[in-house]
This record gives structure tokens, C-alpha cells and sequence, in this order.
């Protein structure tokens, strides 16, 4: 990802505690195109992880929100990520329908959140959401990657499953 010409380093983050890592965050250019053709250049961020046993204590809220001055800073007005809505609501996050952004189907999924960095930036009209090329991860890499790591059992989380259905569920 940090060599794909979409990443953008001065928004990769981590969050210490007491001189350990426990979190990160990173973000990549996305797109919106209307109706009429016009291109919007956005952000999406992922991975956004914290260590599991700091997870629910508030720091990937903490590293989120600092993580949006910065795109801030840096000219950035729109975030577009595919998340549990549960977990980043309280960060800002909308229905992507309330900003009547969808997919290249004209979709819109229950699990695309859309942030506004600045107010109203976004004018109602219909957008449609395009992620960076680095997003689709090929299957056949991932596992040749996953080979050389040590061997662990591997686990279905709820979550899992939470993320799945949102994922395929769609707001009319």
C-alpha cells in the first residue's frame, strides 16, 4: 500500500502508549464523479487498527480525529470509508445515502460512511464513489504473504460477520 502512487504518507499514522505502538492509521486517495463527469478527489482511510486489548478505551477515536486536522491541514474535505456504522458514528460519520453518494451501481450500502472535514462541502447532488486501485487486494498475493508469517488459528469474529452483512445490505 505505502507504494502505490494513491497513498498519502503525511496522513500514516500510528498512536503510542507508553512507548509501544497500539495503533495505526492509514489513507489513500478516493474519488467522486457526478452525474456530469465532474471529479472530486477524496479520502478513504484502512487499515485503522488499535491492539486488541486497548480497543473500546477511546485511542482509535483519538487517532481518527486527529488523523482528520491533518487531511484538513493538508486540503482534504471528504472522508469515504466502508465501516461498521456503530463504530464510527460518533466519530462524525453519515449514511453515505444522506450525502446521496452510492456506488458505481447506484447503490448505496449500509456500510459506506461519509465524513465531511469541511461543512456543507458536499451540495446534494448524486456522486459516485470510486477507491484507489491499491484497495482490491488480490487473494492469490495475500495468501503467498500469509504463508510466510507464523502459523496461527484462524478465527471467524462476530464482527466478522457484523461487517459482512452491513456490507451487503443496502439503505433505499
Amino acid at each position: 500500500m505505502r507504494g502505490h502512487k494513491d497513498f498519502i504518507p503525511e496522513l500514516d499514522f500510528v498512536i503510542e502508549l507508553d512507548g509501544r505502538v497500539i495503533g495505526n492509521i492509514m489513507y489513500t486517495k478516493a474519488r467522486l464523479v457526478d452525474e456530469s463527469g465532474e471529479e472530486k478527489e477524496i479520502l478513504t482511510f484502512g487499515p485503522v487498527s488499535i491492539a486488541p486489548e486497548f480497543q473500546r478505551k477511546g485511542y482509535g477515536k483519538k487517532l481518527i480525529e486527529y488523523s482528520f486536522e491533518q487531511a484538513a491541514t493538508l486540503g482534504y474535505d471528504v472522508v469515504v470509508i466502508f465501516g461498521s456504522p456503530a463504530n464510527y458514528v460518533s466519530c462524525g460519520f453519515k449514511s453515505c445515502k444522506k450525502y446521496n453518494i452510492c456506488m458505481e451501481n447506484g447503490k448505496y450500502p449500509a456500510a459506506m460512511l461519509v465524513k465531511e472535514l469541511v461543512p456543507n462541502v458536499l451540495d446534494g447532488r448524486k456522486w459516485f464513489y470510486y477507491e484507489s486501485p491499491v484497495m482490491a487486494v488480490n487473494a492469490e498475493e495475500a495468501q503467498k504473504y500469509d504463508d510466510t508469517l507464523e502459523k496461527i488459528e484462524k478465527k471467524h469474529l462476530p464482527s466478522q460477520e457484523e461487517f459482512y452483512i452491513m456490507s451487503h445490505s443496502f439503505v433505499e
